[in-house]
């Protein structure tokens, strides 16, 4: 499994949060980027992040991801893949990518979807919520990294989605499909929780 890597995006503006940055919002006295770091990195699998600069604050919750700095981050997610993606070493065989605005996925989540990869010919796989709504993250072998590497705009991968053959793989609950991008999302999610 050591040939998958994980790549969280991280470099996006919160444009959404009114001033606030949500990937800096606390859960459990940490902020979201730093728990989706360390469980992303419990995995064993290397783990990558995009960061809109090496000075953003972000980076000083990282741990011990890999920080990639996205200078066309205003561009919106595809940037953060782009740049991710190329960054990534030539071993690499897969790499699952998830935002980090996702405060349920869980290392076990992770794991999860890399146990259904099995080498290069695998499909793209994709993580759903416990009644199939499909989400992230988003595991893509090797063939998909020259697509990757031309997406633009903020619809992150949707179009390379698009030309593949996908197997969904359900977690838990809502987890693959809860993501928190404004202030009343978050209240709502920790109201309920």
């Amino acid at each position: 499994m050591s040939t998958i890597a994980i790549l969280l995006l991280a470099a996006g503006a919160s444009s959404r949060m009114v001033g606030r940055d949500k990937l800096m919002e606390e859960i459990d006295g940490l902020p979201l980027l730093s728990l989706i770091c360390s469980r992303a990195s419990q995995t064993g699998l290397p783990c990558y992040v995009t960061v809109p600069s090496l000075c953003h604050p972000r980076v000083s919750v990282t741990g011990t991801a890999h920080v990639i700095a996205v200078p066309e981050a205003s561009e919106g997610m595809a940037a953060s893949i782009r740049t991710g993606v190329a960054a990534l070493p030539a071993e690499i065989e897969a790499v699952m990518i998830l935002p980090c605005d996702m405060p349920e996925l869980q290392t076990q989540d992770l794991l999860h979807l890399a146990a259904h990869y099995h080498g290069p010919d695998n499909t793209v796989l994709r993580a759903t919520s416990s009644n199939g709504t499909p989400g992230h993250p988003v595991l893509f072998p090797r063939r998909c990294f020259p697509a990757l590497s031309q997406i633009t705009g903020d619809q992150g991968a949707r179009a390379v989605l698009q030309n593949q053959e996908v197997q969904l793989v359900a977690l838990p609950g809502q987890r693959a499909v809860t993501d928190l991008d404004t202030p009343d999302a978050w209240a709502r999610w920790r109201a309920g929780r």
